[in-house]
């Protein structure tokens, strides 16, 4: 049973790498800010952060399910995800610029922020039309009250929080200022990898099947 992660997320494919499945990477060709602008344009208002993870994450996993399914050959999982952090009403993903990674970790410091992350998988096989599941995971992350703006400057300096969903990482340099995190560590990292293996198994797929 193959694994296609429908994602160029370096933490992603680490985390499937771990978990014992060696994924084939495809990057999805998909203009994530024209899909949500889009749908909010029709609603007539902001998306909620579950509900536009996991919009963004059926939108890359469809777009590679469809180019898998075309060729005829691939038999597997094609996984898709999405990732966003909410603290105090506000939604936010990649700071992309030091001054913006700057002044969230401001403000995140001693406060709690909700991780959403969500996941899309198809099943897709020779012959038969793509099957999905979807689902979106949930972890509270809470960070040190005490941290300074000298470490602050240094993690920002490291470049690594300008291009990760929320500024940080749990399992790099940002999980030193980090305190708890309530609910599926992985989630955090970038995909729940038990909400795929329940969505894996919704697909009639058994998780130890994809282990390389």
């Amino acid at each position: 049973m193959r694994v296609c992660l429908a994602s160029t997320s370096p933490a992603r494919l680490m985390l499937l790498r771990q978990a014992g499945i060696e994924p084939l990477t495809v990057s999805p060709d998909v203009d994530e800010d024209a899909v949500a602008a889009a749908a909010e344009a029709e609603r007539g208002a902001p998306l909620p952060p579950a509900e536009l993870v996991l919009l963004l994450a059926r939108a890359k996993a469809a777009a590679v399910a469809r180019g898998l399914a075309a060729e005829g050959t691939f038999d597997g999982l094609v996984i898709g995800g999405d990732s966003m952090f909410a603290l105090g009403g506000r939604v936010y993903g990649k700071p992309y610029t030091p001054e913006e990674a700057t002044r969230r970790w401001r403000e995140m410091r001693g406060a709690t922020g909700i991780l959403h992350s969500g996941h899309s998988v198809f099943r897709v096989a020779p012959g038969s039309e793509p099957t999905e599941a979807t689902a979106v995971a949930e972890a509270a992350v809470t960070f040190a009250h005490d941290v300074s703006d000298a470490e602050i400057a240094a993690y920002v300096a490291s470049e690594e929080p300008l291009h990760v969903a929320g500024a940080f990482t749990v399992d790099s340099l940002g999980g030193a200022f980090i305190t708890r995190v309530d609910g599926d560590p992985s989630t955090v990292v970038g995909m729940s990898l038990s909400t795929v293996r329940r969505l894996a198994a919704e697909l009639g797929v058994r998780w130890t099947d994809l282990w390389s």
